[in-house]
């Protein structure tokens, strides 16, 4: 099953109907054949840029639970890999969201990415390739 790194925008596009790419993203995941991977900070931006109405941020958990997108764990270990890639994009900016994203392209060898930020059209991985954005 082909695994995909999500972002922080097209979840929050998803549950928030007044957002410019909500059609988009919803189209988008409807035709989706593949596995929708993020991390715990992506999860926790998407939660804080949902905070107008809890109920929203129900229905994102229970999304989640129901299978919509995993979770991979970011352990203490890794940090410094992810303060590094931080430092190198430092001029961007990366985020921290963003930094656990490239990480896991890097340690999981995943390919492709679900965004709406241009950032991802300049990171790169170890292996100084670009990611592949599936919403191009």
């Amino acid at each position: 099953m082909q695994k995909t790194l999500i972002d922080s925008g097209p979840i929050i596009a998803l549950f928030d109907k007044s957002d410019t790419y909500h059609l988009k993203v919803l189209d988008f995941i409807k035709s989706f054949k593949g596995e929708l991977i993020t991390t715990w900070s992506v999860i926790t931006e998407v939660s804080y840029m949902l905070d107008f109405n809890l109920q929203v941020q129900i229905d994102f958990l229970k999304w989640i639970e129901l299978g919509g997108m995993k979770i991979y764990d970011i352990s203490q270990n890794d940090i410094l890999q992810i303060r590094v890639m931080m430092e190198k994009y430092i001029d961007i900016p990366m985020d921290l969201a963003d930094a656990t994203l490239m990480y896991l392209a890097n340690r999981e060898n995943i390919k492709d990415i679900v965004s709406i930020d241009n950032d991802f059209d300049i990171y790169r991985t170890l292996k100084k390739q670009n990611l592949n954005n599936l919403l191009r």
